[in-house]
């Protein structure tokens, strides 16, 4: 018996264009969006014979109607996947397709699967966060949550008081600066974008090849005059949170032999990873405490870290992380093509997203070794992977 730990690589990730709420996808079914993420996977990668798969594992933050009867099991019967390839829902709200990765990652690691489908699917339009979900009423009565941390937009405000040196200033810079990166990146982007049938009773069927959702002529004096919706006179405005967005991800991993034997790509090889728990009131801290885990224990520092991949569900999130770990607001290592202010976050799917994106930077930065993908997730967690690139040169 080997019991020796393999080594986990990310093979290929590709995604549907990113929707705003309501409009380009509002007709559209979730389970399609993310289906057409795994045709595309088995299309891109021929090498791979389809009966190879040891599972799929789909996440979805509401798990009901289009998103719901264990969508890793029907989305791989309808891709064309064969019967024998079992699959999974899982979910960890916005960390749902990263802990479908770090999942199948595991068991691939310990040896009891070679290659697997990660990924996940939200539609905002048609899955509102929070559909039919029923509290456990102690969660209140017994004061164990603030009921106002069920509303992302006021943990978000509650991070603004947490850390009252970042203000709504820095917040609005931020958010301008991702837009602008997000504009001059659009052609390196469209490589993991999968074109998606999208249909309207107005306007009939259309394919979308791009996101819907980027504002590239975003501006400071702009972003002043909006509003602040979770608190009069707040901090945190549609400009500088990551819009209501449907889409889908998906992505292939393996075993490096398995890899190598059947001649698929290396994109990068999973060092470690750590999940955390925080306060549910200032969830957005989450990134900080679950970076610090996996660092200790992989016995890697900030400082070997090349490439930040930081999952802009606000603004202020991200600064919290940048200061903690005293990294500049506009350091050209932090989401170099810009984030979901910018592109939509559509919450289970955004985490393979994060690690599409940081494989695309690795293969243009071989002086770069480590990357990490990290982001908050609602009710008080934290998720980040450090990732290896396979392009290494050594460092400049």
């Amino acid at each position: 018996m080997n019991d020796t730990i393999r080594d986990v690589v990310f093979v290929d990730g590709v995604r549907t264009p990113f929707g705003k709420a309501g409009k380009l996808f509002e007709e559209t079914r979730a389970d399609d969006m993310i289906i057409r993420c795994i045709r595309s996977l088995l299309r891109r990668n021929p090498g791979l014979p389809p009966e190879r798969v040891d599972e799929v594992a789909l996440a979805a933050t509401t798990q009901i109607g289009d998103q719901g009867l264990t969508l890793g099991r029907t989305a791989a019967l309808l891709a064309g996947l064969p019967r024998s390839v079992p699959g999974y829902s899982i979910d960890r709200m916005c960390a749902g397709a990263m802990t479908a990765v770090t999942s199948v990652s595991s068991a691939i690691a310990a040896r009891q699967y070679d290659i697997a489908i990660a990924g996940g699917v939200e539609s905002m339009s048609n899955h509102p966060m929070g559909e039919g979900v029923d509290p456990n009423p102690r969660i209140i009565a017994e004061r164990l949550v603030d009921p106002e941390a069920l509303n992302m937009g006021n943990t978000a405000e509650n991070l603004h008081d947490l850390y009252p040196h970042i203000t709504k200033a820095r917040a609005d810079a931020y958010a301008v600066g991702t837009q602008q990166r997000y504009a001059a990146a659009v052609e390196q982007l469209s490589g993991d974008i999968t074109s998606m049938a999208a249909r309207s009773v107005d306007e009939g069927w259309t394919v979308a090849t791009a996101d819907e959702l980027p504002r590239p002529g975003t501006t400071l004096e702009g972003l002043a005059n909006l509003r602040t919706p979770f608190r009069a006179h707040g901090r945190v405005t549609a400009g500088t949170a990551a819009p209501l967005t449907d889409g889908a991800t998906a992505c292939l991993l393996a075993d490096a032999e398995t890899a190598a034997e059947l001649g698929l790509p290396v994109a990068m090889k999973m060092v470690g990873y750590a999940f955390a728990g925080v306060d549910p009131e200032t969830m957005g801290s989450g990134p900080i405490p679950a970076t610090e885990k996996v660092l200790a224990r992989t016995g890697l520092s900030i400082e070997d870290i090349g490439l930040f991949e930081i999952n802009e569900a606000f603004a202020v999130q991200v600064l919290a992380f940048l200061d903690h770990f005293k990294i500049a607001d506009d350091d050209p290592r932090v989401n170099p093509w810009g984030g979901a202010i910018a592109m939509g976050h559509p919450l289970a799917s955004s985490g393979v997203r994060l690690m599409t994106q940081l494989a695309r930077e690795f293969a243009v930065h071989p002086e770069v070794r480590y990357g990490i993908t990290t982001m908050c997730v609602g009710l008080g967690q934290g998720g980040t992977v450090i990732w290896e690139n396979p392009n290494f040169k050594g460092a400049k």
